[in-house]
């Protein structure tokens, strides 16, 4: 089952680190947020393959938005 990763932070998609179907370790950067002009990665909970991810650079999320997706 999947698992959702969320943005812990409102800001905007500065970076869009990892594409579907890449492999991550926990800790590893999903995408980075911009907020008050500092650079915020939003990390893999855990291991695994990156199954979806839910935004785009440029776009603006709110804090426990979905950002990816998990296998």
């Amino acid at each position: 089952m999947a698992e959702e990763v969320r943005a812990h932070i409102t800001g905007v998609v500065f970076q869009v680190v990892a594409k579907v179907g890449d492999r991550v370790e926990g800790g590893d950067p999903i995408i980075i947020l911009e907020s008050m002009k500092m650079e915020i990665p939003v990390e893999a909970p855990r291991g695994g393959i990156v199954q979806a991810v839910k935004v785009g650079e440029g776009e603006t999320v709110q804090e426990g938005d979905v950002v990816a997706l998990l296998e």
